[in-house]
């Protein structure tokens, strides 16, 4: 950007505030910068599904509190990321002038009651909610096959900014694409099964994955309650520090929180934290190396158990779904059922000839948790525990 004594790009937050203390960059110039790229990019790589029309305002307010706070000689701490514009991923509730639609149409101009946990630590730390970032619509659930990586009905396909060929991954493709090509400086996405891991690694990006329970998912669309988690793409460390910990309303919080360490995460950073460390790499298949034809029996068994998982994933997003739609201020639609018809009476919009919702009416057929679907968990829970206390025999027999 011109008359700019300072690199944006491929800054980290740190850099960034650096440059607020020095004078060299203001955060409205910042988020301006960004909102250039998003006018400049989006419209081939299409990681963002809209922008906060009140993005420059909050940058104004920002800058003007800085400025307050040196008033008088006397510094007033701001927050950990005050003045640094996050993008979140569409299916992290804003009660602002934002959107949180999944991607899909279905869900365009619902009202949540209030900002998701983690958006409410991100605006008390300080940033500024540049607005939402395209996904695999409904985190690719709609259908398991046929429907892109990276693909939504309101923002179309995801590119992946260094192989505009191949794919960026999801569902967390946007927030990805949006940080590797510059739109924005850091990213929040979420994960059920590697939805951080994989457009950050494809797109040339740090992702983090919190175990469940560390950040909140209150006020985030759900997909499946035991396994979704709210992660950052970008400086992670720096906003895991800020998004993470307890929330009443997110039960998994109360157990994760316990595990925080005083003064957080950031403090642990070493740039020689590998030094003298040894890495494990698997370069045969797992079966080929078990001898024991009995265990073999057992693992195979096991993969049996793990074959009902997405029978179970489907109840569960049925009642999770149901729920969150509820709960809505305004919603055009109220249920899974609901979503299913608006894509019926929507195929141009949501391309349903194109890209089927064979796991949606899959899932709108299930009928809770039965003794079947209890009995599995039974197992995979013990499975989890057992592999927990680093003990992967325990989970095969």
């Amino acid at each position: 950007m011109e008359g700019l004594d300072f690199t944006i790009e491929e800054a980290s937050i740190e850099e960034i505030q650096q440059a607020f203390g020095e004078g060299r960059l203001t955060a409205r110039k910042l988020v301006d910068f960004y909102l250039h790229q998003i006018e400049t990019l989006n419209p081939v790589l299409r990681g963002v599904i809209e922008v906060n029309p009140d993005a420059q305002q909050l940058a104004d307010e920002s800058d003007r509190e800085k400025e307050r706070s040196k008033m008088g000689g006397r510094l007033v701490e701001l927050g950990e990321l005050h003045g640094i514009p996050v993008l979140l991923k569409d299916t992290i509730g804003t009660n602002d002038k934002l959107n949180t639609t999944a991607g899909s149409y279905a869900l365009l101009g619902s009202k949540v009651s209030r900002d998701a946990g983690v958006v409410e630590r991100l605006r008390k730390a300080g940033a500024i909610i540049l607005g939402k970032a395209s996904l695999s619509e409904w985190y690719k659930f709609r259908s398991l096959s046929g429907v892109p990586n990276g693909w939504c009905a309101r923002a179309g396909q995801g590119v992946n900014p260094y192989v505009p060929s191949g794919t960026p991954c999801g569902s967390s493709s946007g927030s990805a694409i949006s940080v590797a090509a510059n739109m924005v400086l850091v990213a929040l996405g979420t994960e059920t099964h590697s939805s951080i891991i994989c457009p950050s690694d494809h797109n040339s990006v740090v992702g983090f994955k919190p175990t469940v329970g560390l950040t909140s998912r209150a006020g985030v669309i759900p997909m499946t309650p035991r396994w979704d988690t709210v992660g950052t793409v970008a400086d992670a460390v720096s906003v895991l520090d800020v998004i993470a910990g307890l929330d009443p309303r997110d039960e998994a919080t109360s157990e994760g929180a316990k595990f925080i360490p005083e003064g957080g995460y950031k403090q642990f950073l070493n740039e020689n934290g590998l030094k003298g460390k040894r890495l494990g790499i698997v370069r045969h298949p797992f079966v080929e190396k078990i001898h024991d034809t009995a265990e073999l029996a057992a693992f195979e068994l096991h993969i049996d158990t793990c074959s009902g998982e997405l029978s179970i994933m489907m109840a569960e997003f049925k009642a999770a779904i149901n729920i969150y739609l509820k709960e809505l201020v305004h919603s055009p639609v109220r249920s899974l059922a609901d979503i299913i018809a608006f894509n019926e009476n929507n195929p141009e919009l949501e391309k349903l000839t194109e890209y089927d919702q064979h796991t949606f009416i899959a899932a709108q057929q299930t009928d809770g948790l039965g003794e079947h679907e209890k009995t599995i968990l039974e197992k995979l829970e013990k499975s989890r525990l057992a592999l927990s206390f680093g003990n992967a025999r325990k989970c095969i027999e």
